[in-house]
């Protein structure tokens, strides 16, 4: 684990010049909403020496810290780019960058109204199991989970079962889209038991507009090759947008296992 945020070469001195790797987290550097192996934390250190890295996921830094960091090490030293809530909230290097709001961009008057409708929506919904934080408010989108974030693991893998064969999520994103058409507003689908919902545009792909600005640093790099590793990567899945955009080479992974074996294939 110390190895891991040992110290790394600068951005601009990184042997294999203007490449980053981003990750998704869940699903592709951990288990879904568990921590980090030992293993992956080893094979990001050693590749930190070679490119930079990044993770973008839609989760507040919270809860990438606990899933990537320690109570001793902040997941800001271990990426060069920590992309939170899809890039809403960024770090480069530890320091934070400009963040964008949710509420700021939609109004609080149209907000209310979406998430009162949410919370009526899952209050009538038939499910086996509810639990508890159904709207998780977060800087850059809403997080809607049916069974809600409070679900223990074995509840999540249960209702993720139930969802693929009942499709809730779905049919609740379909329900949306009709009921608030004018609001510019995307639904993506991933890990186990949630939705996202934020302005269209602010996708994974937001993340892209830092990696683009590092060519106007002093000390920055102007990345030509830029992969990402996720494994929501199928039309609806929320790393869709970001794996088939023209700036990225994509990779679809099903597990942190499958990362490292492609890690390995490509820079060791």
């Amino acid at each position: 684990m110390a190895e891991a945020g040992s110290v790394v070469p600068p951005l601009n001195q990184r042997p294999v010049k203007n490449t980053v790797c981003l990750f998704d987290v869940d699903g592709t550097l951990t288990p879904a909403r568990r921590t980090v192996s030992p293993e992956m934390l080893q094979l990001l250190s050693s590749l930190r020496h070679k490119v930079a890295i990044g993770f973008v996921g839609g989760s507040d830094l919270a809860k990438q810290q606990e899933q990537l960091g320690t109570s001793s090490i902040p997941v800001t030293t271990l990426f060069d780019f920590c992309f939170a809530e899809n890039g809403l909230t960024a770090y480069r290097m530890g320091q934070r960058l400009a963040s964008q709001s949710f509420i700021g961009w939609l109004g609080e008057d149209r907000y209310k109204k979406l998430v009162n409708f949410l919370l009526r929506y899952i209050a009538d919904l038939d499910i086996p199991v509810k639990r508890g934080t159904f709207v998780e408010f977060r800087n850059g989108m809403v997080n809607v989970s049916p069974i809600g974030r409070n679900a223990t693991v074995d509840e999540r893998n249960e209702y993720e079962r139930y969802d693929k064969e009942h499709h809730i999520r779905e049919r609740m994103v379909e329900v949306l889209k009709k009921e608030f058409p004018n609001l510019g507003l995307t639904y993506s689908i991933g890990g186990q038991i949630s939705f996202d919902v934020f302005p269209t545009g602010w996708d994974k792909t937001y993340c892209l507009q830092h990696i683009e600005a590092e060519k106007n640093n002093p000390e920055g790099v102007e990345y030509t090759t830029i992969h990402f590793f996720g494994d929501k990567t199928y039309k609806g899945g929320n790393d869709y947008e970001i794996y088939t955009d023209s700036r990225t080479i994509g990779h679809s992974v099903k597990s942190p296992e499958e990362t490292m074996a492609e890690l390995k294939k490509l820079f060791f």
